[in-house]
């Protein structure tokens, strides 16, 4: 997952002046293009670092936020029926899911950063982000979950996968 331009092509002017947008409440703006194009950068960006991070380090040793184990807990004592290797997003954005997953979401304000942010989220925790296999998610959801996948194993798929891509591109 290669980025060509992102924050960087803004300049560090342009940049700032994102990052001043992006801080700004969500009522001061109508639905401004320019606006959905910055959150949608820095959704893009968040998730290329995570990718690249289960891809280099062994994602069971990785920490997250520092409410690791708060978030933990709580996600399984109210998700642990979640198939956490292939969501189905319906059950992340039905009605019916939106009401089970707000007062979840919600025990996290204040506890964690930005935890209702918009956040890119894998599907299938064996593939990369594309467009078929991301979903838009809370940032607290995305937490819940990569917890949840790597302290399980589920992305053990990805981190054995470069190593193994690696060595075929030196054999070529």
């Amino acid at each position: 997952m290669a980025s060509s331009n992102g924050l960087a092509s803004l300049g560090v002017e342009g940049a700032q002046a994102a990052a001043h947008a992006l801080s700004l409440p969500a009522e001061a703006y109508g639905n401004d293009p320019q606006v959905e194009l910055m959150w949608a950068m820095k959704a893009y960006n968040h998730a290329e670092v995570y990718f690249n991070l289960i891809s280099s380090v062994d994602p069971k040793f990785l920490k997250l936020t520092k409410s690791d184990d708060k978030i933990h807990s709580a996600f399984m004592e109210s998700f642990s029926d979640l198939n956490l290797e292939v969501l189905d997003p319906d059950l992340l954005k039905s009605p019916e899911a939106k009401e089970r997953w707000r007062p979840f979401c919600n025990q996290f304000e204040g506890v964690v950063e930005d935890f209702n942010y918009g956040t890119l989220l894998r599907l299938d925790c064996k593939k990369d982000y594309t467009e078929e296999n991301t979903i838009f998610a809370t940032r607290i959801q995305f937490f819940a979950i990569e917890i949840a996948r790597n302290r399980g194993g589920y992305n053990d798929v990805v981190y054995n996968a470069k190593p193994k891509q690696q060595k075929e591109n030196k054999q070529s």
